[in-house]
């Protein structure tokens, strides 16, 4: 069973349906900074969702599939964090956002230093 694959693919269909679900029912509900903010958790949910995926299909383990689960579990952190807020959580919640980007960043280095190793 491949659960990075499984989480990447409920990741991506999360962002989509959001994506849609913020366009069209909340069309005009929310204020604009929340939908900036909906709008960049979307931007940011999708492609990571989708590098998530490769990394689980890739055959990659160690390293490499550890980045993974960290830019699967930041993108959420980040995007859930920003879709919260565009729904009227308190804003203290973006202070877990960056949390999120930090996850993201490590797993995209820990991508390439196990990428890196990979091909000695």
């Amino acid at each position: 069973m491949n659960r990075l694959a499984a989480f990447a693919a409920l990741v991506g269909f999360l962002a989509v349906a959001l994506g849609a679900f913020g366009a069209h029912a909340l069309d005009g509900k929310l204020t604009a900074e929340g939908t900036d903010w909906w709008h960049t958790a979307t931007l940011y949910a999708l492609p990571h969702a989708a590098a998530v995926l490769a990394i689980a299909l890739s055959g990659h383990r160690g390293l490499v599939r550890t980045a993974g689960w960290l830019i699967g579990i930041g993108a959420c952190i980040f995007a859930g964090t920003l879709y919260a807020m565009a729904l009227g959580a308190p804003r203290w919640f973006g202070a877990i956002t960056p949390l999120g980007g930090v996850l993201m960043l490590a797993g995209w280095a820990l991508t390439a230093i196990g990428a890196l190793r990979k091909s000695d």
